[in-house]
Formats: C-alpha cells, sequence, structure tokens
C-alpha cells in the first residue's frame, strides 16, 4: 500500500481540523481566561441567566481582573479593573452602536439602517438638550406636576414605597416630556398603563436578547405600548409646550427622526418613554428607601429643606434650580443610591484587537463592565456597601464611573 493510499482524503481532513484546532487552541491562550460551559451554543449561559451579578463576582474572584463567558453564542469579555476600564471608556476599537443595535430593534423594532443613521445626530441632541445649562427648563413643569399627585393621593393614609414613587413619575415625566393628557386620568386605563409599563420594562433585559415568541406578554406589552404613540404621535407633535414658546424634548427628537424614517416615530418615541422612566423611577425608590432607613439622615435632609423653603404649609413650593444647588445633602444621598444600585452590565463592541493586561481581546467579543460591582470595590469606597452620604461628598467626582451614562 502507497503512502498516499494510506493517507486518505478523510484522514487528511480529520488531521487537518485537529492542526486547526490546536493552532486556535495555542492562539487562544493569548485572551482571557474562558468560562464555557459544556452545552454547544448555551455554553454558561443557563448558570449566567440564574444570578448574573453573583456570577460575575465569583468569576472576578477566580478567574482575576478580565476573563470570557461564553453564554447563547456571544462571548462576553468583562473588565474589572482601571486598564480595562480606560480601555472600554476611552478606546477607538471598542463600538456602543454594534453593541446594542440588535437589542434596540428587538424591543423597538427600529431597523439597523434607521439606528445608525440617526445615532449620533440624537446623542448630541439630548446632551445637549439634557445638559447641566438647560435642565431648568423642566424643574417648574415637573414640581407643578408633582403637586397634583400628591394632592391626588391625599393628605393621609399609607401607601407602597414603590407605588408610591410610580403614581409620582410616570404621569409627572409623561406629561412633561410629551405632551400635557398623555398620560391617561381614568382610573382603569391608569392600571393598564402601569401594567403593561411595568411588564415591559421588567423584561426589557429578556426582550433585547432573546425571540418574542418565548416571552408572550412581555411582546404584549410592548405592542400596547407602540400602538399608544402611533395613535398620538400627531399630537405629541402638534402639543405647544407649557410657555408656548419652544418645542418640546420630544418633540426636537421626532424632527430629526423623521429625516430618516417618518414611520419609525412611535418607535422612537417608545425607546424614550423606556428611558425615561426606567432609571428615575428606581433611583428616586432607592433614594427615599435609603434615606427612611437612616433616621440620622433622614432627619438632616429635612432640616436642610425647611432651611431653603421655610416650615411647610398650605401653600405650593415652588422650586427652582437655585433651590436645588443650595441641598448638596439630598444631591449626595441620590449619587449613593446610583453607587449602590447601579446598573448590572453595560457594553460596547471589540472591533479590532485590544489589549488588556497581558490579554488580547478579540474582535466580535463584547466588551462588559459591570457598574454594580465597580461601585463596590473596596479600594475607593470605604464601607463600599454602607450608604454613606456625606463620605460622598468628599469622594472625588470620578470615582463614580458611570453615575451619567
Amino acid at each position: 500500500m502507497g503512502v498516499m493510499e494510506f493517507f486518505s482524503p478523510g484522514v487528511i481532513a480529520v488531521l487537518g481540523s485537529c492542526v486547526l484546532f490546536l493552532f486556535f487552541r495555542w492562539k487562544n491562550l493569548r485572551g482571557p481566561p474562558c468560562i464555557q460551559g459544556w452545552v454547544p451554543w448555551i455554553g454558561a449561559g443557563f448558570e449566567f441567566g440564574k444570578a448574573p451579578l453573583e456570577f460575575i463576582e465569583k468569576a472576578r474572584i477566580k478567574y482575576g481582573p478580565i476573563f470570557t463567558i461564553f453564554a447563547m453564542g456571544k462571548r462576553m469579555t468583562f473588565v474589572t479593573e482601571e486598564e480595562g476600564i480606560n480601555v472600554f471608556l476611552k478606546s477607538k476599537h471598542v463600538d456602543f452602536e454594534l453593541a446594542v443595535q440588535n437589542p434596540v430593534y428587538n424591543t423597538a423594532w427600529i431597523p439597523k439602517n434607521v439606528f445608525f443613521s440617526l445615532h449620533e445626530k440624537l446623542y448630541v441632541l439630548m446632551k445637549g438638550k439634557m445638559g447641566t445649562f438647560s435642565t431648568h427648563q423642566f424643574t417648574g413643569q415637573l414640581s407643578e406636576a408633582f403637586h397634583e399627585q400628591l394632592e391626588d393621593l391625599g393628605a393621609r393614609g399609607t401607601v407602597d414605597l414603590n407605588d408610591f414613587v410610580r403614581h409620582l413619575l410616570y404621569p409627572a415625566t409623561v406629561n412633561t416630556l410629551f405632551k400635557k393628557g398623555l398620560f391617561p386620568t381614568d382610573e382603569r386605563k391608569i392600571k393598564e398603563f402601569y401594567q403593561h409599563f411595568k411588564t415591559y420594562d421588567e423584561g426589557f433585559e429578556y426582550g433585547s436578547q432573546l425571540p418574542e415568541w418565548l416571552l408572550r406578554n412581555w411582546s404584549k406589552s410592548k405592542r400596547w405600548l407602540l400602538t399608544l404613540f402611533e395613535k398620538n404621535i400627531d399630537e405629541i407633535k402638534a402639543h405647544k409646550s407649557v410657555a408656548g414658546h419652544s418645542r418640546t424634548l420630544v418633540q426636537a427628537v421626532l424632527d430629526v427622526v423623521e429625516t430618516e424614517s417618518r414611520q419609525h416615530s412611535p418607535n422612537y418615541g417608545l425607546l424614550m418613554l423606556w428611558a425615561s422612566l426606567a432609571n428615575a423611577a428606581p433611583i428616586a425608590f432607592w433614594t427615599l428607601a435609603f434615606v427612611l432607613a437612616h433616621p440620622e439622615v433622614h432627619k438632616t435632609v429635612l432640616e436642610a429643606i425647611s432651611s431653603v423653603f421655610g416650615t411647610t404649609g398650605k401653600d405650593k413650593i415652588k422650586v427652582s434650580d437655585d433651590d436645588l444647588k443650595k441641598l448638596l445633602l439630598i444631591k449626595w444621598c441620590v449619587l449613593e443610591a446610583i453607587r449602590l444600585r447601579a446598573p448590572g452590565i453595560i457594553t460596547r463592541k471589540v472591533v479590532k484587537p485590544i489589549k488588556i493586561l497581558s490579554h488580547t481581546v478579540p474582535p466580535g467579543d463584547l466588551l462588559m463592565v459591570s457598574p454594580f460591582w465597580l461601585h463596590r470595590n473596596p479600594k475607593y469606597f470605604l464601607e463600599p456597601d454602607s450608604f454613606k452620604p456625606v463620605v460622598c461628598s468628599a469622594r472625588d467626582p470620578n470615582m463614580y464611573y458611570f453615575s451619567a451614562l
């Protein structure tokens, strides 16, 4: 038997596959340690999905400051220390738009071409409209809206704190940002809005990643909210602001959206609704919860409010930007609540190989950081699990990596 007969095509193919496997295995040694699991495509998805934050912290302790989790067909490389965080924030080889485009489509049905065309324009617009020098335009409207909701609740009785925050923030935010009267006033319709938004918000992370047919209740709520905007989009665009002069923030956004795709105005309305409520309500809840759980802080906050507005009475308090600047303790309380209840994970997509510590992260990986754990790093935060707003006032603001993201 000749040598060529011994090395049949099948044998050559097997040997070639082994060589390629060993080559890529060797090449990957320079990459971060990878947690893969045993099930193809799913990988470590089941374990990671059960308790993501606990999984991340255990992986950091076991594998070090940079590691990769393979789950649901994706490679997610987590960084937990300064060098990796600096790469995440500053490198030109990581991209936010590529990382979030699919989730944006899944949660709001905004196509890739529309999203890529509009994202930078909308980012610049909203950064200007919501900047420090522009937020004063919302203060009076929100203050008035909060008074209306408090009057509706009455002066006596008890209510769950989370429900109380939603009762205040949902109508005030929707009527201020979109148009007066968009939020329903009928009790049955209010409950319907609450339920659909709660379902959409709580399932947002799953809806951004999983097929819609797996999440029927979530999908139903998404369609309900989209229909709400489809019915009201023309009125939202024509609505006059309280001053009667300038366009609302949402109108400015819709003007930009319609330069590219008028039919997707309701979709961007849905995204703005989620963005305006999904973070504000939980942070307001946790700020109040932490303050009420610390009597000494609660007492000092009340004294600070009295020093600015005087003793409470029947008259409505009118809040200005100058008043808010005097209430620094409240600002510190909010920052501490953000630190302790920061987002679990945020992401960018790697577009070119990047070196972090002694590892090379390949293109295609999702580069991930966990603000939840970064803001609990004892290197920067003494007693990292404790609510310490007074200590917060003495800290370097740069240590709050993601409070503004």
